[in-house]
């Protein structure tokens, strides 16, 4: 098979390497291998990285490695590496391959014609290349695994995979040779960029920004385990400190643990954002309006667990009561844990003290989050002596400087950030669908409304129903207030004057300036 790259990428794993020897010596050309693949897409990890990806003429499937000893009780699954240090995840190989999958699917979903991804049939397999395997189970079939023996042969155990999952996908003869390269391209296109002198280009910044932002939200979510092992948490952190994903991660662990998770929030942008990363059973994903309702609908009288993102807009007594009365024990004695931001407390006028005096008179463990895991430190720094909010330490390291223009009246702020675009796009080198602008009004009512048509047509108004699918091919607009709780790489901020210009809270500012992880362009009126 065609190896891209033709040579293993840096990794620590030896086994990826026996493998990737392996897929090397057999098929033909027809066939790719891509290894360490990292679509944008994954049903909830922020930074998939995928082992191997096969196209060919049998279709797509992705393969899952895992070395080392390996064992699974209990519902967990145990990896020993050659120095006997143990892991364990909840997770496991299998749900770890399906979810890479359908997040790639969902970028070709996206990417290319729809008559030509329900021609390819899809699957994935794992492979333990060293130690034999005897398990069955009815969470995968052994078709789906190649263990120490069957990997010895490897084209015989991918031949029995393609089979399986062609029967099950009901395919029957092979794909046409344009069909498979346009995939293949797709997923690893050879691309030359115009020379930018030595200066790296923005692109070029933002993906060394995203590999620095992958290692610090590993290390935070560690605090998962502290979350995992108390009944009561109560977690606050500045905007970027990984509040979101530790609620994500935790609702995993609780529901793979036989627990009935409710993880709630008030908006209903960032239900529809959680939801589409929680589909498993054990969770649902609730605003505070509805969430007794979708307890009833669930079969429950009351929930095993309660997890609660974006805690600060909930810090008022009748949504107390309401969180009080579906979790089993109440809150005084129940399993639960809240994640709030104090900054944003601090920034608004619907906080009521009481509510945050109560949850601490039930003595939950109180873990505060410290690092900064999103935003770069120039937009930090930034954030900091605009608003003078602590959004943690670290930061992402260096990136783009923040960028800043001031206007005078709606159409100057339009034709602003159609240039703008211009250059984060062509000649940047963003994808669209990594930039969002935002705006405390709605698009009408925005200057962006106002933009040249053919730069108005890449702009995609976002609405709670894009969140479970964000386009990547258009640049998104929202209302500020509806993107809390979101992100993106690139976010313009437009229709706010300068934080020092206004009287009362800055809690717009806060929240628009902090989706930013790499690139902020701020578009103020001159007032």
């Amino acid at each position: 098979m065609r190896m891209v790259p033709s040579s293993p990428h840096d990794t620590g794993s030896s086994a990826e390497k026996r493998i990737f020897e392996r897929l090397q010596s057999v098929f033909d050309d027809r066939y790719a291998v891509l290894h360490s693949l990292k679509p944008t897409r994954h049903p909830y990890k922020r930074f998939p990285e995928i082992d191997f990806v096969v196209c060919g003429p049998e279709g797509l499937y992705v393969l899952e490695v895992k070395g080392g000893k390996i064992s699974y009780r209990n519902g967990v699954w145990h990896y020993q590496n050659r120095y006997g240090d143990v892991t364990s995840s909840h997770e496991g190989p299998f749900r770890q391959a399906e979810g890479a999958l359908h997040g790639l699917i969902e970028c070709l979903r996206v990417a290319l014609p729809r008559d030509v991804l329900v021609r390819f049939p899809t699957g994935y397999g794992v492979v333990f290349p060293d130690c034999e395997w005897q398990g069955e189970s009815a969470e995968w079939d052994t078709e789906m695994l190649a263990d120490m023996r069957r990997s010895r042969n490897m084209e015989g155990w991918l031949r029995n995979l393609f089979r399986y999952w062609q029967e099950r996908c009901r395919f029957r003869s092979q794909l046409e040779s344009r069909d498979v390269e346009m995939v293949q391209t797709y997923l690893r296109p050879e691309v030359a960029g115009r020379d930018t002198g030595n200066e790296a280009r923005l692109f070029e910044q933002v993906v060394d920004i995203q590999g620095r932002v992958a290692r610090l939200t590993e290390d935070q979510m560690r605090m998962a385990d502290v979350a995992e092992i108390n009944p009561r948490v109560l977690c606050a952190g500045g905007a970027g400190s990984g509040k979101t994903f530790l609620a994500e991660r935790l609702a995993r662990r609780w529901a793979d643990s036989g627990l009935q998770v409710a993880l709630v929030c008030k908006s209903s942008w960032l239900r529809h954002f959680l939801a589409s990363r929680l589909s498993m059973p054990g969770v649902t994903v609730s605003q505070i309006d509805g969430v007794s309702l979708d307890c009833r609908r669930a079969g429950l009288q009351r929930f095993d667990a309660l997890i609660v993102d974006e805690g600060q807009d909930l810090f008022e007594m009748p949504y107390v009561e309401v969180l009080d009365s579906v979790l089993s024990g109440g809150l005084e004695t129940g399993r639960w844990s809240w994640f709030h931001d104090l900054n944003n407390q601090s920034l608004t006028d619907r906080f009521d003290p009481r509510t945050k005096v109560y949850l601490e008179s039930l003595e939950p463990v109180m873990m505060p989050l410290r690092i900064n895991c999103r935003n770069t430190r120039v937009i930090l720094e930034w954030i900091q002596e605009s608003l003078g909010a602590d959004l943690g330490a670290f930061g992402a390291g260096a990136g783009p400087d923040v960028r800043v223009k001031s206007v005078r009246t709606p159409k100057d702020s339009a034709e602003h950030v159609a240039s703008e675009i211009l250059e984060l796009v062509d000649v940047g080198g963003l994808a669209p669908g990594s930039i969002t602008i935002l705006s405390p009004f709605e698009f009408a009512e925005s200057s962006i409304s106002k933009m040249p048509q053919e730069v108005a047509l890449r702009v995609r108004r976002l609405d709670e129903y894009s969140m479970r699918s964000m386009p990547v091919n258009k640049i998104g607009f929202a209302k500020i207030g509806d993107f809390k709780g979101l992100e993106n790489e690139a976010i313009i901020v437009v229709d706010l004057p300068p934080p020092n210009r206004i009287d009362g809270n800055s809690a717009e500012h806060y929240v628009a300036m902090s989706r930013a992880r790499s690139v902020l362009s701020l578009v103020y009126w001159d007032v």
